[in-house]
């Protein structure tokens, strides 16, 4: 299995500068390009999680072409894949998730579609899954409505009219070997019982909380290069952090009937 923990950007300019990728190989076979173990190794142990820039596009091309590869893949996107059961029904949206993002997709942004929304109503219901994960806000708060926009608009809606990755849980696909889900950092973090605050900002000690969390990333085997190590803990906005946090071993878990249309964070 091959891990991708996405720390995701609904930017304007297509989350060029933002959007970080995480990837580890957790056993099995490697991907195409992958280093071969040294002898006395195995695969695991050789495999160190890298990082990687890309927009939104080549995210999208990056997931299309893991489908292509012969290995397991799950990407896990630090952004929203759904809207609450209370915000639907408010706007008469009716059906399964994908008639719900083909509703979010007929505004053609996310500021129009967030106006409608407020339109309606100013409140910010939150998901079941948003109470189960403790998530920080709900998919249409201000901060977080361009990423549940772009993302479900320009990258899972693509992927599901496609029918080759499965979108968890709202729209599987029986035998795909590559599967898309939402996660989120703060989460893990509390879910672990690790620093899940002020891991972000310049100074010494957002640096110290930054370290720590790399070093408890180290022991649930998300292994990495010194040098990436280093990066990680200079970068003041947390964005590679939050990248290797999505690439840990996501949860397994039942999800309730709602999460079918809402979405569920691994």
């Amino acid at each position: 299995m091959i891990l991708h923990g996405v720390d995701f950007s609904g930017a304007d300019s297509g989350g060029s500068h933002k959007i970080r990728v995480a990837t580890r190989v957790t056993g099995g076979r490697p991907p195409r390009g992958a280093p071969r173990a040294r002898a006395g190794e195995n695969r695991s142990e050789a495999a160190e999680t890298t990082v990687e820039r890309m927009d939104r596009r080549g995210l999208l091309e990056r997931i299309r072409a893991s489908a292509r590869d012969g290995s397991a893949h799950f990407w896990r996107i630090d952004a929203p894949v759904g809207l609450p059961m209370a915000t639907l029904e408010s706007h008469g949206v009716r059906g399964d998730w994908l008639a719900v993002a083909g509703w979010m997709e007929s505004f053609g942004g996310a500021r129009p579609w967030r106006a409608a929304l407020r339109s309606i109503e100013r409140t910010e219901p939150r998901r079941s899954a948003d109470h189960d994960a403790r998530t920080p806000m709900a998919p249409m708060n201000l901060r977080v409505f361009k990423q549940t926009w772009t993302l479900v608009c320009e990258v899972l809606l693509p992927l599901a009219r496609e029918g080759e990755v499965s979108i968890e849980p709202m729209r599987p696909v029986r035998g795909a070997a590559v599967a898309v889900g939402e996660g989120c950092p703060a989460s893990v973090l509390q879910r672990r019982g690790w620093p899940s605050r002020a891991y972000k900002g310049e100074g010494e000690p957002p640096q110290r909380v930054r370290e720590e969390i790399l070093r408890r990333l180290r022991g649930a085997g998300v292994r990495t290069s010194a040098a990436l190590q280093r990066q990680a803990a200079e970068d003041t906005e947390g964005d590679m952090v939050d990248a290797l946090i999505l690439a840990t071993d996501p949860c397994a878990c039942a999800v309730p009937r709602e999460a079918l249309v809402e979405g569920w964070v691994w």
